[in-house]
This record gives structure tokens, sequence and C-alpha cells, in this order.
């Protein structure tokens, strides 16, 4: 799970909530390879992802390669701004903004938010960005579990403000036609 900030390294010396702006403003010699989130002003501080949780990410990829609907694309790794004091990278998202270059998308640009769960971040997927998601209204939740065997997928659709189960994973395989028609197969 995400982690606050240790004591003693240089984004310690910082008083008072982080903005958004400062968050982004931050050099990359200061994150030390972590992924830094902002969470109503409090950083969240995660390592960056596995290998095994890559290969997830890559057959996720794939399985969206031309499914999605022209000025669309998928990006992994990605800052989304989702209110002042709230920045969040999810691990994959579908983006309505195609070939925009920027330093983060906004969420009314994210029509698709994705996260490949691992041990330390499990519960924070499966409930706190949920909710932050569901809050800043991204329409679609794409969740995926990588310890089951084969891995399993949830897709969630927003409906009157609250993630409801459209499609699940069988024997690693998901399909769903809605934000778009995509098969994905999670099964090594």
């Amino acid at each position: 799970m995400a982690a606050p900030v240790e004591h003693g390294t240089l984004l310690s010396a910082h008083r008072g909530e982080w903005t958004v702006d400062e968050v982004l403003a931050l050099a990359e010699d200061q994150t030390t390879g972590q992924r830094i989130e902002l969470l109503d002003g409090a950083l969240l501080m995660s390592p960056a992802p596995t290998s095994a949780h890559q290969r997830v990410l890559q057959e996720v990829q794939y399985g969206f390669r031309g499914k999605l609907p022209a000025g669309t694309e998928l990006l992994p790794g990605v800052n989304v701004r989702l209110a002042d004091r709230r920045l969040l990278i999810p691990d994959f998202v579908v983006l309505t903004c195609a070939g925009t270059d920027t330093t983060y998308y906004d969420c009314s640009e994210v029509p698709l938010a994705g996260e490949i769960e691992s041990p330390s971040t499990k519960v924070f997927d499966r409930t706190l960005k949920r909710q932050v998601y569901a809050e800043a209204g991204v329409p679609f939740y794409l969740l995926v579990d990588p310890a089951k065997k084969p891995a399993e997928a949830l897709l969630f659709e927003l409906v009157d403000g609250v993630y409801v189960l459209l499609a699940k994973s069988e024997s690693g395989r998901i399909e769903f036609t809605r934000p778009f028609q995509v098969t994905l197969d999670l099964a090594p």
C-alpha cells in the first residue's frame, strides 16, 4: 500500500498540505523511484511496480490494441488530476485526447481507469482508489487481480455515483461492450 513520506528526505522539508502543482513540480531525483500520488493534500508513495505486475499490464495493453475508438488511446502510469488536491497514477487509463502530450490528464478525459493489484496496493485499489475515481466521475473502472490464477478482471460502471459490477472474467477472459468492445485474455 502507499506509504507516507519518510522523514529525512527532501520531501519531508515541505510543510502543510501539498497541492497538485507542487507534486508535479518535484524533480525526479527527489522521488527516488517512487510513485507519488496526492490524496486530499497528503502525499502517498509506493514503489515502482514489479516485473510480474508489468507483464499483466502488457497483456492488458495487447488486449486493448486495435480495439479503441478513433481519438482514444491507452497509456500506462500517467498522472490523472481528479480534483484540486487529488492526483493519482492509475496503472493504465483510456484517454479521449489521443496524442496529447502533457504532465497530467484531467479526469474528464478518462472514460476508463485501471488498476492491477499487488500485495501492497490491493486494499487501496479495491476501496480508496475505487471511491476516489467514482467521486471524480470516471465512468468505468477495471480492476485486475493477478494473484488469482488465472488473473481475475472486474469491470465496474459508474451508476448514480457508485460503481456497479458490469463484467467479470471467467477463466482469465473478460469481454465487455461498454465503454467499447474488448476481450481481454489474462490466462497464461
